[in-house]
């Protein structure tokens, strides 16, 4: 009933989809999502790397290790991807022109920050994943500072 009334309205055949987070915009905007999923891509990091293969001959042995890694992987790819959404949304919705005077690298630390992300799906690497660390503490405090908030930074692992 909702539908055909705001179609009459809008004179639409078909409503349109939105997804969002957020171009309302809402206004809440954190960067704590992206170093949470930062975090998650350097521990899934570090529990591929501490896996030992098994020997080969046994079947079930490698099945058990090929799905926890396969496991690992697509968490990792998943997060990595979930914290450059995150970032790319503070950077184009939340930063401003105006904060480029006060952070005149702003678009390159955001630039080097989803490369980053895609630096950790790339590799198994530990030092990527650190350097998304460092990204996401450099931008929390670009963020904090941005709103004269002061907002200790950490991180939950």
């Amino acid at each position: 009933m909702e539908e055909n009334t705001l179609s009459k309205l809008f004179g639409l055949n078909e409503l349109p989809v939105a997804e969002a987070h957020c171009d309302g915009p809402c206004g809440v905007y954190d960067p704590a999502s992206a170093r949470i999923a930062a975090e998650a891509v350097r521990s899934m990091t570090k529990k591929i790397l501490d896996l030992t293969p098994p020997e080969p001959g046994d079947t079930q042995a490698v099945a058990s290790y090929l799905n926890t890694v396969g496991r690992y992987v697509a968490i990792k790819e998943e997060q990595a991807e979930l914290a450059k959404h995150e970032l790319l949304v503070l950077w184009t919705d939340y930063f401003k022109p105006v904060h480029l005077e006060a952070y005149p690298d702003l678009h390159e630390v955001f630039w080097n920050a989803a490369k980053a992300c895609s630096e950790t799906k790339q590799h198994v690497s530990v030092e990527a994943a650190d350097e998304l660390m460092a990204a996401c503490e450099k931008i929390h405090n670009m963020f904090w500072e941005s709103k004269s908030r002061e907002v200790t930074y950490y991180e939950a692992s």
